[in-house]
């Protein structure tokens, strides 16, 4: 590998591993919805609840007199207590009604799956990067970037099966939730999908041959690379 193939390929891998890092900070962190039940009783506390793909945690928030616009419980951030719990589904035992009775486990648990195949497909770039590093081992390049594609594809699907899941919960009428936002691990994730995937496919045209420079030469009278 030259010294200007080896300049992209090592600026590339620096973007890439930025969205590992939004990656395994999307997947590990419960701030992908939140949700807010109508509030009807002011001077009082509410419970408003945000969650990720593996746990569920719901926080008791005082409310004052809102404005004629807002009708749930929050903002999150406001102070108040909070417990935490992994999904039923998960750990047996603990208690996540809200993916229960309104059978989003499915959901939950496709979500969670899709994302660690995510995660999985992103450390196996990553070594096939690292590996192609040593000398005459450029070729590692080509499927490196394509488990880069491949980490970005799964992550947006299991946004957009979250986005369903929550979006289901919100409609159904099982729930007190009638407002939802998506928060800051949400876009961890979308913006970990953006990189990984441009930028995957950019280090697949990186590692590929050189194209001739001229319409009479072909691949095999190029010159080779030193």
């Amino acid at each position: 590998m030259d010294d200007s193939k080896s300049l992209k390929v090592r600026l590339t891998f620096c973007v890439l591993l930025v969205g590992v890092s939004l990656l395994f900070a999307a997947v590990v962190t419960d701030h992908w919805a939140v949700l807010s039940p109508k509030v009807e009783n002011y001077n009082t506390t509410c419970e408003a609840a945000h969650f990720g793909l593996w746990r569920l945690c719901k926080k008791q928030i005082y409310v004052q007199q809102q404005g004629p616009k807002e009708k749930g419980c929050g903002p999150i951030s406001l102070p108040g207590e909070q417990t935490c719990s992994y999904f039923k589904h998960f750990t047996p035992g603990e208690s996540s009604e809200i993916f229960e009775v309104t059978t989003q486990k499915e959901y939950s648990i496709s979500a969670a799956a899709i994302a660690i195949f995510s995660v999985g497909f992103a450390i196996i770039g990553t070594i096939c990067v690292l590996l192609s590093f040593q000398k005459k081992r450029d070729y590692l390049l080509k499927p490196a970037s394509m488990f880069y594609t491949f980490a970005g594809l799964c992550i947006i699907i299991s946004v957009e099966v979250m986005r369903q899941s929550v979006k289901r919960m919100i409609d159904s009428k099982e729930t007190v939730w009638i407002e939802y936002s998506y928060s800051w691990s949400f876009a961890c994730a979308c913006a970990s999908f953006v990189l990984l995937f441009i930028f995957g496919i950019v280090l697949l045209l990186i590692a590929l041959p050189r194209f001739p420079q001229n319409p009479w030469e072909t691949c095999m009278d190029a010159e080779p690379e030193h």
